[in-house]
């Protein structure tokens, strides 16, 4: 018996992308055009979630869960004290590792280029003339 598991792209990868499109120096947050998202149940772990926050842009991250409808009770900004809001943490984690993106796109906030998600694999290679 053989067990596949597809690992698609969650919104805590999509903050931590940014388009490197040769002379472009605003590629930073990507936007979203979703055409297929899922949301998977994944084992809540909140030190993870906790010590992943202060390394991620969380205002990338509400916009993110926006565009895709999944926002939810995700709050716009950060609370305080994080780290100790067990429904915060539940909320940010549903967001950051249970969201992903399927099929779609991630598109430069500058020069417009998009990027592809296939199979929730964003493909961020660049054409020889974007290097």
């Amino acid at each position: 018996m053989f067990l596949t598991v597809f690992r698609r792209m969650k919104l805590l990868t999509h903050n931590m992308l940014t388009s490197h499109v040769k002379g472009v120096t605003n590629g930073y947050p990507l936007n979203i055009e979703a055409k297929d998202v899922r949301v998977q149940e994944v084992d809540f772990n909140p030190e993870f979630i906790a010590r992943m926050i202060p390394k991620m842009e969380y205002e990338v991250l509400v916009q993110a869960a926006q565009s895709v409808g999944h926002l939810g009770n995700l709050p716009p900004e950060l609370v305080t004290d994080y780290e100790n809001n067990d429904e915060f943490l539940k909320e940010a984690h549903r967001v950051m590792m249970m969201v992903e993106v399927v099929e779609g796109s991630l598109v430069c906030p500058e020069s417009g280029r998009k990027f592809p998600i296939s199979n929730g694999i964003p493909n961020m290679l660049l054409n020889e003339d974007e290097v």
